[in-house]
């Protein structure tokens, strides 16, 4: 969650005294005690590819710099994947890496317009680019996907997907079709992964997902009817499992972990 005290803002420049945010490719820069570096620790690094404002977080503006991932990282600092930053920073910080993150995914996919590939500007009123020849503006981008957590009892469906490490089992997911409501995209994914049908569908939270630009929506829902079909090519395995007999779960810094816990947590202090 972003810190109460930030708000969200977009300029092509931002002040040399900002809140420096930085990557080296995809990977976060921090100091060794795991802080975001200073400007003066970056000054010896050549012009950044990527360098605007964010953001503020009270009185202080917020600066995301980017360079390309053959540079190296100065002295001082190290780089870091972003997901293994989780337990580094504190939740307001890795909410702030996130948007800083998101705002860079979009600003390298739109260098170039998409209608006829000339390259784009950044806009100075508003977080665009645009182009200069057909007037095109590209906006930071979210792909909505939804998770749901199938409960049955005192068991929940898990399924697990090729590319998962060895033994993880998570909820089942899938990304928004256009023209889709969230609720119709549940049923959907449902169906074409596992093959069962699901009632009471119920909102449970949702997170930002930089890896690159997801917004993860994630619900309770009951099971209904049908024998579980893993989808092929999708779904490597899926099962019921009792909550007292679970499998590896997915890492604390995703929202299907915490999806995971508030049902284990609900259906065990009903045990």
């Amino acid at each position: 969650m972003l810190p109460a005290d930030f708000s969200p803002l977009y300029a092509p420049h931002a002040p040399e005294n900002s809140l420096c945010i930085a990557f080296v490719g995809d990977d976060l820069l921090l100091t060794q005690d795991n802080t975001f570096p200073d400007s003066a620790q970056l000054a010896g690094l050549p012009p950044a590819e990527t360098d605007c404002l964010i953001g503020q977080l009270g009185e202080q503006t917020c600066r995301l710099l980017a360079w390309p991932g053959s540079i190296e990282a100065p002295a001082g600092l190290q780089r870091l994947n972003l997901r293994l930053a989780w337990n580094l920073l504190d939740r307001e910080q890795y909410a702030l890496a996130t948007r800083a993150k998101l705002m860079l995914s979009w600003d390298r996919e739109h260098r170039f317009c998409g209608v006829c590939g000339t390259p784009t500007v950044p806009m100075e009123s508003e977080p665009a680019r645009i182009c200069p020849a057909c007037q095109h503006r590209a906006y930071p981008r979210l792909s909505p996907a939804i998770m749901v957590l199938i409960h049955r009892g005192n068991e929940l469906l898990l399924a697990r997907s090729p590319h998962f490490r060895p033994g993880m089992y998570s909820a089942v997911a899938g990304f928004v079709e256009p023209g889709e409501s969230l609720e119709e995209c549940a049923h959907r994914e449902v169906m074409e992964e596992v093959g069962v049908r699901i009632t009471n569908l119920r909102w449970f939270d949702s997170q930002p997902w930089p890896f690159p630009h997801s917004l993860m929506l994630a619900f309770h829902a009951d099971y209904v009817e049908g024998d579980i079909v893993p989808q092929p090519g999708e779904i490597e395995d899926a099962a019921w499992f009792h909550v007292d007999a679970l499998p590896d779960l997915p890492n604390s810094d995703s929202i299907a972990y915490r999806l995971l816990q508030s049902a284990i947590n609900e259906k065990k202090h009903a045990l």
